[in-house]
């Protein structure tokens, strides 16, 4: 799709946009797709900050183009060099980018290296202007504050859990009423939660319950989600809601998940390789469902990683950065990588590229702004006094407590278990999934040959 202009004369010689978008794909649960994109058009971020939902969106004012995104969508886009001047291309995926510089006969000039990833949470603004052009610029639109909240454990939870509610509500008024709703369900604390919460939302309004399902992923017969979840749903009474999809280890391969997420970390490919096979099994059994909730963003927003785990990161590096889980380092870091950024804005490509490559629409209300501020304003450090443990534990306390005091239910607690360890017993898990990084790496390098 080519940028919309009113004349020919809205096309310089020397700048060219392709937008590649489907802005179809924005969940925008407070305004329209126009309203949005009007925010974009002033470069003020406050104008921006207002929009809420999950969005990827492309704006061209003569030669300077804006773009802006939320973690729940990815944005890249990649400049080619023309006889008549650069062209921006704008798309979600790096083989749409390729894609079209084929059609065009500039394959030559494609590398997926030279593609860059919009940041979450900026405006990222490129001038076309010539040969070579400038750098882009990134101004923030979202800096939630820090430490706003109480040390209470209980207005933390009823907090950050009405803002789940919040944007789970908004996201109800946005669809079918009677469309059926699958929770990627594990019987974790942010499935858990998350589901509880609709199944709250769908009797406050007055809709049927049923239209729900806990869709858990079970490989080769293994893996505790199952158990998991069964317990989980039979504390609450819920059990009727539980739906096993059962996979062979063999449907999990490593190359083709690479090729829909077009990335290559281990632990990232490793959870969308089971986001896939759950994708996967729920379309063969219902080709004509639309929608599902996904948990991911929970463990950024409370910060609940082992941080053991990670030889880059120590609990004052996690607690004393703004959004290090949700953003990386930083744009202005050395490490940041131009052609992925960092952190969850990287990422949740994990649980939103195999879903979208299924034809599902994913929702993920963890990775929502309005939600992320509620979790940024926890004090961490006056909660935790920096110790490990405390900061692990938290998590459980911050979400039980928030889903009693929002929907009246005690939901049980599992210890923290990782999507791709709960989905396969630990011999499955190594037959699919090679140690080296390197392997990783070779593949996706293979994709793009």
């Amino acid at each position: 799709m080519l940028d919309p202009v009113d004349s020919p004369a809205a096309y310089s010689p020397l700048a060219r946009l392709v937008d590649l978008i489907d802005p179809s794909a924005n969940v925008l649960l407070n305004m329209t797709v126009g309203e949005a994109y009007d925010r974009l058009a002033t470069g003020d971020p406050r104008r921006v900050r207002e929009i809420d939902g999950q969005f990827a969106l492309v704006h061209r004012d003569g030669k300077v183009v804006r773009m802006a995104r939320s973690i729940g969508r990815p944005l890249r886009y990649f400049i080619a060099k023309r006889h008549d001047g650069p062209c921006l291309i704008v798309a979600e995926r790096i083989d749409a980018i390729r894609n079209f510089l084929v059609e065009e006969h500039l394959e030559g000039q494609f590398q997926p290296e030279y593609t860059r990833m919009v940041p979450a949470h900026y405006v990222t603004e490129i001038a076309l202007v010539g040969c070579p052009d400038p750098n882009p610029t990134y101004t923030r639109f979202f800096t939630p504050q820090r430490n706003s909240l109480p040390a209470d454990l209980d207005e933390i939870g009823r907090s950050y859990i009405a803002a789940v509610a919040g944007a789970c509500d908004r996201w109800l008024d946005r669809i079918d009423n009677r469309a059926p709703i699958g929770v990627l369900f594990s019987g974790g604390i942010d499935s858990g939660a998350l589901f509880v919460v609709l199944h709250h939302l769908l009797l406050k309004r007055g809709d049927s319950p049923a239209r729900l399902k806990a869709f858990t992923l079970v490989v080769d017969g293994g893996g505790g989600d199952a158990l998991q979840a069964r317990k989980f749903l039979d504390e609450l009474g819920m059990s009727l809601f539980f739906e096993a999809i059962e996979v062979h280890g063999e449907s999990l391969d490593l190359a083709t998940t690479i090729r829909v997420i077009e990335d290559y970390k281990p632990l990232d490919v490793q959870s969308a390789a089971m986001c896939l096979a759950l994708c996967q099994g729920i379309r063969s059994r219902y080709p004509n469902w639309k929608y599902l909730v996904d948990g991911d963003g929970g463990d950024e927003n409370l910060k609940d990683y082992p941080i053991e785990d990670n030889p880059e990161l120590t609990i004052r590096s996690v607690l004393n950065n703004l959004l290090l889980y949700h953003e990386g380092w930083g744009v202005e870091a050395i490490k940041h990588s131009l052609t992925y950024t960092g952190g969850q804005s990287r990422g949740h490509v994990r649980s939103a590229a195999p879903p979208r490559s299924l034809g599902f629409e994913g929702f993920s209300p963890y990775a929502l702004p309005n939600v992320i501020e509620v979790a940024e304003g926890v004090p961490f450090i006056e909660l935790t006094n920096w110790q490990h443990d405390r900061l692990y534990a938290l998590k459980g306390e911050i979400v039980s407590r928030g889903v009693a005091a929002v929907t009246g239910r005690e939901m049980p607690i599992f210890e923290k278990r990782r999507f791709q360890h709960g989905a396969v017993d630990k011999q499955g898990f190594a037959a699919c999934f090679p140690d080296d990084p390197g392997e990783y790496r070779r593949v996706f390098a293979r994709i793009f040959e």
